[in-house]
């Protein structure tokens, strides 16, 4: 019994050090982005302290500030959210492309421009992916619930099938739109450029929401990365937190993609650096996801418009960033396992 008591004793010791650890990086994460938002205000191709005082406003406030507001939340969505799937699917490579939520996104953006320019005829390209991403997500779950139980290889496998279709559709639209095309690859690559406040209002309390109700359910978020049956055998009600999860997912992105284009693996590195750091504990992983992806892509957008002669799209700059480090990553994992 004493021994038993040492080894709670040692074991809550162990906790303790683990949550202050954990609120140290807390700490240091939000100065890092403090920071970083006010390097990111200073920075960019005009030198602000040249321009007289109603200029300097209004590149601050209509230009700088919504990109930087959608830098950080943008980041915060995508990250959050890639760790959530990844959660829900237990699978390390899950992110919004897995279950189709973003190439239906994209294929509604690319169908609205499409008609735009095209046939002229004008439907909001923000509304017709937000459309499109509920609906592929509609699909896939349909589609994976043909047994009449969800299964984590089910989802997976119809958000293949239907992101392809996706994607093949986008190829579809691409050719047929000829010239066209070049606003559609544009798009695709993802930018946060020509946004205003009132754009970025919108996103930020869509963000706060789905951030907060995943927060909300992270304790049993840790439960169903044990499977149905184990979360069942402990009261979780699986299936109704699991779809409730994944539909907060897909509007969050679909916000974020119909407004930004596609901007690749922030959803993907950010949740196994927050795993690096801290575990497996979803209640610590969201909140360090949310500050670690905020920076990471708020660090990239500032990179695209400040040090290039060319405005890069953003997307673009993710995806050099991620590729390589996430490859370092990856090829790690498998040397620990091996």
């Amino acid at each position: 019994m004493k021994g038993y008591s040492i080894n709670l004793l040692t074991g809550g010791d162990i906790m303790a050090k683990t949550n202050s650890s954990s609120k140290i990086i807390i700490i240091i994460l939000v100065l890092v982005l403090l920071l970083l938002i006010g390097l990111s205000l200073n920075l960019g191709k005009v030198n602000l302290f040249q321009l007289d005082t109603e200029t300097r406003y209004n590149i601050l406030i209509n230009i700088r500030l919504p990109r930087i507001i959608l830098g950080v939340v943008i980041g915060v969505a995508l990250s959050v959210s890639g760790a959530v799937l990844q959660s829900l699917l237990n699978n390390p490579l899950a992110d919004s492309y897995t279950l189709g939520i973003s190439s239906g996104a994209a294929f509604g953006a690319c169908l609205a421009i499409y008609l735009n320019t095209v046939l002229h005829i004008f439907i909001p390209i923000k509304l017709t992916a937000v459309i499109f991403s509920i609906l592929v997500l509609y699909i896939v779950l349909k589609i994976a619930g043909t047994s009449r139980r969800i299964t984590t290889t089910n989802l997976v496998l119809s958000g293949i099938i239907v992101g392809s279709t996706c994607q093949a559709g986008i190829s579809f639209l691409k050719s047929l739109a000829n010239e066209n095309a070049v606003a559609m690859i544009y798009w695709l690559m993802g930018s946060l450029a020509s946004k205003n406040i009132t754009e970025a209002g919108i996103i930020t309390v869509i963000v706060i929401c789905g951030v907060g109700i995943y927060y909300k359910f992270s304790k049993e978020l840790n439960i169903l990365t044990l499977g149905r049956r184990e979360a069942l055998l402990v009261g979780v009600d699986y299936d109704r937190i699991n779809k409730l999860l994944m539909i907060v997912c897909t509007v969050m992105i679909a916000a974020c993609v119909s407004l930004c284009g596609i901007i690749g693996f922030v959803g993907l590195v950010v949740p196994h650096l927050t795993r690096l750091l801290v575990g497996a504990d979803n209640r610590k992983i969201i909140p360090l996801s949310s500050l670690m992806g905020a920076i990471l892509l708020l660090t990239a957008d500032t990179l695209s418009r400040s040090i290039f002669k060319y405005e890069l799209p953003v997307g673009v700059i993710t995806t050099i960033m991620g590729g390589p480090f996430f490859c370092y990553i990856f090829i790690n994992r498998n040397k620990k396992v091996n």
